[in-house]
């Protein structure tokens, strides 16, 4: 493995922030799961402008990141990069046995059994269209072994889902990837995902508020997945285009869709903008997107299926290495 250096100044702001017991506190509980100050006032019972200000003082030293979601803004550590080596050789040792921390834990898990209860709410609220939908096609356990037989020919190490929705692609993958990061636009989405993603398993996975047409610079994955979101886009090639530049060189875009088919009830009663995908119509946005095709499959609906829909897997590759600058 390669050795990480550092110099005496990094080290020294990353000491002084972390150095002092609130902060470290703060540090552990980051570590596990996204918080918000509201969330951090009722674990750690400190004044708002005391947890406002040590958190600040987190992210000026670069140990933690604040995003922003409507009203809600988030915490978390950062995930990679320098201080994350360090961050590993301060926070993972802590013994989970020390009085605040086993408190502290124990009122991170009243937080998340509050998430659960609302992400129930918002779940039963919806769950009739959901379930509609999964009937009209093959067994999502079907879907799942797919894409997990696909997407995992390459060993990715890491995995970006676009328009998660509830979390459970980045579920289906957490077993054999380091890192996982999903994005969506519906924040009532995002708080699914994130009870689905709160146990201890899955604390290398984060979601986050974002656009697929404007995912911009940052981390590159091994593995993009499209999971059920082209079809509600006005422009899948630019949303590919999106995707692309943070792929690894060798990394893979998965997409799975449905393919063409004349169910008009899903326009007029889901809000899908297109009717499915042809393979030939997959080509043409990829070629567009700087992406080319490298493997497809398609699962046939059950013949009961009162409305027949195939979903169809797709995966692209980058066309060539032209202008390609690791981030």
């Amino acid at each position: 493995m390669e050795t990480k250096n550092h110099s005496v100044e990094e080290v020294v702001v990353w000491m002084r922030a972390a150095g002092e017991p609130t902060r470290l506190r703060l540090l552990a509980l980051l570590e596990k799961v996204d918080l918000t100050v509201s969330d951090l006032i009722f674990i750690l019972e400190q004044s708002q402008p005391r947890i406002s200000r040590h958190l600040k003082l987190l992210v000026e030293a670069g140990l933690a990141t604040r995003f922003q979601e409507g009203a809600w803004a988030y915490f978390r550590t950062v995930d990679h990069g320098p201080a994350r080596h360090f961050l590993d050789s301060v926070v993972k040792p802590l013994d989970g046995r020390d009085e605040a921390l086993s408190t502290d834990m124990e009122k991170l898990e009243i937080v998340r059994e509050r998430r659960a209860q609302r992400a129930a709410d918002y779940f039963a609220a919806n769950a009739e269209d959901w379930g509609k939908i999964r009937s009209f096609h093959v067994a999502e356990e079907q879907v799942e072994a797919a894409m997990l037989d696909m997407g995992l020919a390459a060993n990715p190490d890491s995995i970006f889902d676009l328009g998660t929705g509830t979390g459970r692609i980045l579920e289906l993958f957490s077993p054999h990837v380091a890192a996982g990061m999903g994005v969506d636009t519906s924040h009532d989405m995002l708080a699914v995902a994130r009870s689905t993603l709160a146990g201890p398993a899955h604390q290398h996975l984060q979601v986050r508020f974002g656009d697929v047409y404007r995912l911009g610079e940052g981390r590159r994955y091994d593995l993009i997945v499209l999971h059920q979101v082209l079809h509600f886009l006005e422009d899948p090639a630019l949303a590919l285009r999106s995707a692309k530049h943070r792929l690894t060189r060798e990394g893979r875009l998965m997409i799975v869709d449905f393919a063409p088919h004349e169910h008009e009830i899903f326009r007029e009663e889901h809000a899908h903008r297109r009717l499915g995908v042809s393979t030939a119509q997959m080509k043409r946005w990829l070629s567009l997107a700087g992406l080319r095709l490298l493997d497809e499959k398609k699962l046939e609906p059950p013949a009961e299926a009162e409305l027949a829909l195939t979903v169809a897997l797709w995966i692209a590759e980058h066309a060539d290495d032209e202008g390609f600058e690791e981030i």
